[in-house]
Order: structure tokens, then sequence, then C-alpha cells
């Protein structure tokens, strides 16, 4: 299903039956109660595959704070492989949805809420931020306790009043910080905002999410690798992903990563471009602006997240346009370089101490949001991120390779 169509029917009938939820929950629910000794707590988290990692706090607070509990996660069914990869939960505890057509999502979400009645969940967290078909889910898979992100008193939108363990969803605070507050919600007594009560804390600096990969796992794939691309035996790797993915507004312009890998295979690095089979057009587009032979075609190279967490340790250096490449760098090794500018990385950044985070500072920036539907303004004209100029990218990268130890290609 379109991501156009997906928002029409979230706005319209979602606010439809928000409202009459809201309604019923008004005069049959009981008063609110903190999650006691919970066995199935529910998380709904459908957003794009990167949020998995930035949501890795929180999961495992929720396993420090309930020792045994079944963790079931609702994911759509496209982004299910970085949930398997990353061990979240036990397969039989994984749900999804398929959201490529309006039938099949219909579908398995009356599977989903059957399923979840028949379970007796204790609770369920909504990590959406105001997503309406995620809201009723929570009410359908008829959780007494129910975590998510409220505007209350902001002009934010309209969700209804069931989700009885509300916080306010804060613009200013990194999404991974927010993941942690609904844990911290489900001891509330009430929907009103319970992060007064919470406890105060720092932006985790671990994902605490980890891929485990044996030496000669990674010795084989750095080998076949080199084997492919010979160029990648005698020259330190550098990956860049120019796609913008489901919002090209995101992607910095294809100029200026052509102008920075031009600059890197001078200097004798070698380039990979990476990315979907979607993307091998502009991998193309790229390789003929660049015009070196060390700069790689590496789109569709790797079948699965594990291979491309593997190239990842094969190389040195990640720069990126915000989106899941970015996230799942953090857990390897690999330095990264990522562009925000509709979003920003105060709310969205990479967690570790191994990225930077690249932005203009432009007064219209971020432009993407909660409360627009991540819909834009700028009508594809994203100065915020044509404004980052590719010689000083250019010039960090550079000083990072050569500071950086030669111990691997």
């Amino acid at each position: 299903m379109k991501l156009q169509t997906q928002r029409f029917i979230d706005r319209w009938l979602g606010q439809l039956l928000c409202g009459v939820v809201s309604g019923w929950v008004r005069l049959t629910a009981a008063a609110p109660r903190p999650v006691e000794n919970p066995r199935n707590i529910l998380v709904i988290l459908l957003s794009e595959m990167g949020s998995i990692v930035l949501a890795g706090p929180m999961f495992a607070q929720l396993r420090r704070n309930y020792p045994g509990v079944n963790i079931h996660i609702l994911q759509l069914k496209k982004n299910q492989e970085v949930s398997r990869l990353l061990q979240l939960t036990s397969p039989e505890c994984m749900h999804s949805l398929d959201d490529s057509s309006g039938g099949s999502l219909l579908k398995d979400i009356l599977h989903v809420s059957k399923e979840m009645r028949a379970l007796g969940l204790d609770a369920v967290i909504d990590c959406e931020l105001f997503s309406r078909v995620s809201a009723l889910l929570s009410f359908t898979t008829g959780a007494p306790v129910r975590v998510g992100f409220t505007p209350h008193t902001q002009e934010g939108l309209y969700r209804g009043s069931f989700i009885n363990h509300a916080i306010p969803y804060n613009p200013y605070q990194h999404i991974s910080k927010q993941f942690l507050s609904l844990v911290d919600a489900l001891q509330s007594a009430g929907s009103q905002p319970r992060n007064k009560a919470a406890p105060i804390r720092e932006l985790p600096t671990d994902t605490e999410l980890r891929v485990d990969f044996s030496a000669p796992e990674l010795q084989a794939y750095q080998a076949k690798l080199q084997a492919d691309h010979p160029v990648a035996a005698t020259r330190k790797l550098v990956l860049m992903y120019a796609g913008g993915g489901i919002l090209p507004i995101r992607a910095w312009p294809a100029a200026h990563y052509a102008r920075v890998a031009q600059g890197l295979c001078a200097a004798g690095f070698a380039v990979g471009l990476i990315g979907l089979k979607d993307d091998a057009q502009l991998a193309k587009d790229l390789l003929a602006q660049i015009q070196s032979d060390a700069c790689l075609d590496l789109t569709g190279y790797t079948r699965s997240i594990r291979e491309l967490l593997m190239l990842f340790h094969a190389s040195k250096l990640l720069i990126t346009n915000d989106g899941g490449p970015g996230h799942f760098a953090t857990l390897t090794p690999i330095q990264t370089m990522v562009f925000f500018g509709p979003e920003t990385g105060k709310l969205y950044g990479p967690l570790g101490q191994r990225n930077s985070v690249l932005e203009s500072g432009i007064a219209c920036s971020p432009c993407l949001s909660a409360y627009n539907h991540r819909l834009t303004f700028c009508d594809g004209d994203n100065q915020c991120l044509k404004r980052i100029a590719p010689d000083p990218v250019l010039d960090q990268a550079l000083h990072f390779l050569r500071a950086a130890p030669s111990s691997h290609a």
C-alpha cells in the first residue's frame, strides 16, 4: 500500500475510530493500574528498521525490570529481518502485519488482535508517535494497560483518550530516551504525564544490542569481498549510502557524494556504493561522475542485514544519509558520518561514540515531524542538505581515515 494512502486512511478513518473507541472506554473502562508481575507484554514498533536499533535500550530495560517476561513484538512484515537477527525475542513471540495492500493489512490486524486477546496480554507499549492505527491496535489486543504517546495539551495529532498510561511526545528529547519513558510509564497509575516521576536518564551510549560474528566468519567474508573486488585488498574501504529510501528528501545531493568519492579515491582509498537493487541506477550515475577504478558498485551485493554488518566490519568508514544503514553501523566497529536535515540528529541520531552527525542548521530544518506525518513543505528543494558543502566533508573523512589504524581494509 502506498505511503500516501496509509496517511489518508490514518487521518480520516483513524480519527473517527479513535473517537468512537474513546467514548466506549470512557463509559466502560476501570481505573488504570500499574503493571505487576507481567507475563506477556506486546511492543508495537511499525516504523523503519533503524528505529529497532534505537529501541534497543528500551528492550534491555524491559528485561531488567521484568525478568522472565515474554516480550512480544508486532512489526511490519518487511521489517522483521532485523528483529530476528538481533534476537530481540523468541520466534514465537514475533508477530507481523503485511502492509502490501489494504486487504492484507486489515486481515492481519484482525488476526493479530484475536491472537493477542487469546494470549491474555498484561500490557502493550505503542512506540509509534501519532499513528492512529497503532493506537487502535493497542486497544484491540485487549491489554488492560496501554502505554503510548499522546499530545496532552500540545497541538498534536488526535489519537483518542484510551491510552491509559500516556506520556507526552517530546520533540526536544532523543527518541531512545522517550522509548525508555514508555517503560517507566508501565508503573504509573493514571494517564497523566508520568515523566515527572520517572527516573532522570542520560541519552544511552550503548544500543545494548549485539550480533555475534566469529573471527573465521569475518575473515571469510573479507576474503570473498577482496576476491570479488581486488581493489579492496590494497586500499582501505569507505562505504557510501547515497539513496534516500522511502523519503528521498533526506538524501544529500548525488553530486556532493561524487565529489567526496573522487577525493577519497585520489587520496588512495576505495569507495563502495551500497544500497538495495533499487539504488542500482543511482550508483551507475555516480560511477559515471566519479570515473575511478577504485569506486565500486556494491548495490545489491549484500543479501541480508547480516551480510551488510559483515561488510561494515570489513570497512573503515560509512558516509550515509539518515536511515537504516547509519543505525545498523552502530552494531559494528565502523565509524559513521550521517547527514541530517529534514529530520534532526538530536532526535534520531545514531547511538554510541563512533558517529558524527552532519547538519547545516538552516532555519527551516528540521521540517519532518510527528506533527506533520513527515510531510515536508520544501517541495523537494532540500537546502538543509544541499548547503552542507562536500569539501569539508571530504576533509573530515580524510582526517579520520589517516588517523585510523590500518589493521583491516
